[in-house]
């Protein structure tokens, strides 16, 4: 059976904005070659709805947010889902590598970068859930059928424990540290960790779910999920002209987070520039991944006065305390001592400054009649030496520390872009001249 939507395949064009779209080349069928590991099926080309609009995100023009469903360039110098204009939902996923043969390994980083490519242009994976050979596995699970990209971008990350496994260890950056121990962390280690994490975020829950899940079947025998995490209600915005999202405690979040459209603090904050070092990492930033639990019933038989004192900003606008609107700077003295953002701000760190895209989640309950909810907190930056560590040891005695606690966490090093047609994850780690 032959469908006319196996004729082509997206082919970025880069250009100097990062992530770009378009242009075709004839796919080969599925019936010719043979890839995709156990499936033992190849990547072809089969669509599955929605036109294709371009979302810059690169270092020289606005990030504008894509209209609704359109898809968000993957080519780029940085990886798309980092400066990208923050969607609404997430599945972020954690991975274990299996396998101890570095051919196989690096095969599977090609397979999943086509199927990302395929993925966030709003195209199945391969020739997609129906139509291929009766005999044999879908290429795609089919449940995003119909549905448009919904801006879906996919980010993968390096673990520490990864630079272990196929004599990586001496390309280690010395910037992907082991975190310590914070004040007040009670961590789960099976909600922490990982050899490699994949972010999926998107406008659409199922677009997201669906890019893990087809990920994970294609790593099937050579990877598996450590954990994972769903997301909703995005806490942090790289659109600032845009109403800053609340959190679960009913506060406004990341009202001084980096814009994408911030060049020169991009360039400053998250890009790691060729002077860090490795040169396999120019281009691209490190993650902290921190699963956050708020204890939300103690939180909601808190006084309105101690909630703002708390954050050091009025629940209704935002403002700092003493001032009027979101944005007026804020006057960090007027704040009490333990207050969150007087204890998170730059100039209480020595100009320590992240980039933040954060979700709330909410996981069932307790089994104690408690919500299990919360924050998932993802922070970029050039160096985490010099951003999150020094912020969240500042944090210590921050009073919100009464009605949260860090329960999962994980730190990743965030590879540059993919450039064209011809690149995928992780090449300039992997290539024996890096």
């Amino acid at each position: 059976m032959t469908d006319t939507t196996t004729e082509t395949e997206t082919t970025d064009n880069a250009d100097n904005t990062g992530n770009t779209a378009g242009g075709t080349t004839r796919a080969p069928s599925r019936r010719s070659l043979i890839g995709w590991g156990g499936a033992g099926l190849a990547l072809g080309a089969a669509a599955a709805g929605g036109a294709v609009a371009v979302a810059r995100t690169g270092d020289d023009e606005r990030p504008a947010a894509a209209a609704a469903g359109a898809a968000v360039a993957f080519h780029g110098v940085h990886q798309a889902g980092i400066a990208t204009p923050v969607q609404d939902r997430l599945h972020f996923a954690a991975f274990d590598v299996k396998t101890t043969d570095r051919a196989e390994f690096v095969q599977l980083l090609k397979d999943w970068t086509a199927a990302a490519r395929r993925m966030t242009a709003g195209r199945a994976v391969g020739e997609g859930a129906y139509g291929g050979l009766p005999e044999a596995p879908p290429d795609d699970t089919g449940e995003a059928l119909g549905l448009k990209p919904s801006r879906l971008t996919l980010t993968i990350g390096f673990g520490p424990s990864l630079f272990e496994k196929f004599g990586l260890a001496d390309r280690r950056p010395e910037a992907l540290v082991d975190l310590p121990k914070f004040a007040g962390d009670n961590l789960d280690r099976n909600r922490s960790g990982g050899d490699l994490c994949v972010q999926a975020c998107a406008d659409d829950p199922q677009v997201a779910v669906h890019a893990i899940r087809n990920l994970a079947r294609i790593g099937f025998g050579k990877v598996v999920i450590r954990w994972s995490q769903l997301g909703f209600g995005k806490t942090s915005s790289t659109t600032p002209e845009a109403q800053t999202p609340r959190n679960l405690m009913g506060f406004k979040d990341g009202t001084r987070n980096i814009a994408g459209t911030e060049t020169a603090r991009l360039k400053k904050f998250v890009w790691v520039g060729e002077q860090d070092g490795p040169a396999w990492m120019t281009g691209g930033s490190y993650l902290v991944a921190r699963r956050i639990r708020m204890n939300i019933e103690t939180w909601d038989r808190t006084s309105l006065q101690e909630q703002e004192d708390i954050f050091g900003r009025d629940k209704g606008e935002g403002a700092p305390v003493g001032k009027a609107k979101e944005r007026d700077e804020p006057f960090l003295k007027a704040m009490k001592p333990d207050a969150h953002v007087r204890l998170a701000h730059p100039d209480t760190n020595g100009g320590a400054t992240i980039l933040r895209r954060g979700y709330s989640f909410t996981d069932g309950d307790d089994g104690l009649g408690r919500l299990d909810a919360g924050l998932f907190f993802l922070a970029y930056q050039r160096d985490v030496r010099k951003g999150f560590i020094p912020v969240q040891r500042s944090l210590a005695t921050d009073a919100l520390n009464e009605y949260i606690q860090h329960v999962g966490s994980a730190i990743f090093a965030i590879p540059p872009g993919v450039r064209d047609a011809d690149d995928w994850w992780g090449r300039a780690l992997f290539s024996e001249e890096a």
